[in-house]
């Protein structure tokens, strides 16, 4: 039995596994320019380790959570932990592009187990009206990562080289392997994932609409900040400290909204939650558009857009849950899987622009995608019940 405080810990232990999860899988848009520099090879093809790492997420979230849906989960969590430790520090000795890539391959084949798994884990521990809380908050990990480890990986790999900062990534993964091995309960079985819970999935309209939403958000968003070091070094000349600064608001902001959608979701409800932080990433992102070539202008704006990113991703989670309890180790899986489809094609579209020099129409196409994104948020409205007429 495990003590109550391990117990108050454990939604802290699996959000900083989220950390280093978020760290691992945008260390690379934090260093572009120094990967490019250090490996001899363009911001584009720099780019793809992004793009073929979401592509290797989007396949490996759902093929991971059917093969180890019967494993316990402090054991399965702990030990993705641990690979990507490993990872990270085999990159930091990767002596070029195409043994960097196959490393990132496989880190990402085995990162894609922990954000669905550690959401599901979450709803495990607590009780049930608390689930929605809990889950924002252990996705509150990706905020940090974005808030804290892209600067700093920025920082690092600016001054000490793009190996350092994997090394970095590394030693947080080794801590977070020992907190959450150490503070998560044992025994912890999630329900088996069978084959004909897809089929089930794909019958569901309001999953797949939310499935929808996440696709579009993340396509929009992924084919700006993938690139975004790069664009603001371009468009207003900035140096390594103002884009870590731009990264660091963006994580800044990204904490503050999830921490206020973490309070407001359980009684204004996960949809209003969604529909009014959507509204900030279209609006984020609307501004930078509209403003590129002017830093402070698209300092502001990314601002605006960072409060949105993670509160977005988090109420999507919840409101999965919510639409098919009995189906929520799939369709988070999925929602992670289909979140990486996302960045899979943000990056690519992104780097396509990117390489063709339309640095401007960047910015239009993502907002292409997030009103697409908003307008499905709104398709998903619960539906009021009707209440009989008293007699």
């Amino acid at each position: 039995m495990e003590s109550a405080p391990a117990n108050r810990f454990a939604p802290t232990a699996l959000m900083l596994g989220n950390v280093v999860t978020g760290c691992s899988v945008l260390a690379p848009a934090g260093m572009l320019p120094e990967l490019s520099a250090g490996l001899d090879v363009s911001i584009r093809t720099a780019s793809l380790l992004i793009t073929f790492g979401a592509v290797m997420l989007c396949v490996g979230s759902p093929l991971a959570a059917w093969l180890t849906s019967r494993i316990e989960r402090r054991t399965l969590l702990a030990a993705t932990l641990a690979l990507l430790a490993l990872t990270n520090i085999a990159s930091a000795l990767a002596p070029d592009y195409t043994s960097l890539l196959v490393i990132r391959l496989v880190m990402l084949a085995v990162g894609a187990l922990y954000t669905p798994q550690a959401a599901g884990t979450a709803a495990l521990i607590v009780r049930a009206e608390k689930r929605g809380s809990t889950i924002a908050y252990v996705f509150l990990g990706w905020s940090v990562a974005a808030a804290v480890g892209l600067p700093m990986i920025t920082f690092i790999a600016s001054r000490y080289g793009w190996r350092a900062a994997y090394g970095e990534i590394g030693v947080i993964a080794c801590i977070s392997f020992v907190l959450l091995a150490w503070r998560l309960p044992a025994r912890l079985e999630g329900t088996p994932v069978e084959l004909k819970t897809w089929g089930e999935v794909g019958r569901n309209r309001m999953v797949v609409l939310l499935l929808a939403v996440t696709v579009l958000q993340m396509s929009g968003q992924f084919a700006v900040f993938t690139f975004m070091g790069p664009l603001l070094k371009k468009l207003t000349d900035a140096s390594p400290d103002a884009i870590g600064l731009v990264f660091a608001l963006y994580g800044v902001f990204g904490f503050i909204g999830i921490v206020v959608a973490t309070r407001i979701v359980d009684s204004w409800g996960a949809y209003r939650t969604s529909v009014l932080f959507t509204s900030l990433v279209l609006a984020g992102i609307a501004g930078w558009a509209l403003s590129a070539g002017s830093y402070a202008l698209m300092v502001v704006s990314v601002a605006v857009w960072g409060a949105g990113f993670a509160a977005t991703n988090s109420m999507q989670q919840v409101r999965l849950v919510a639409a098919a309890p009995v189906l929520a180790p799939v369709t988070v899986s999925l929602n992670t899987s289909v979140l990486y489809i996302g960045q899979a094609v943000g990056s690519a579209v992104g780097g396509a622009l990117f390489a063709r020099g339309l640095l401007h129409a960047i910015g239009f196409v993502a907002v292409a995608f997030l009103v697409l994104a908003l307008t499905t948020v709104f398709l998903t409205r619960p539906r009021a019940v009707a209440v009989a007429p008293a007699a």
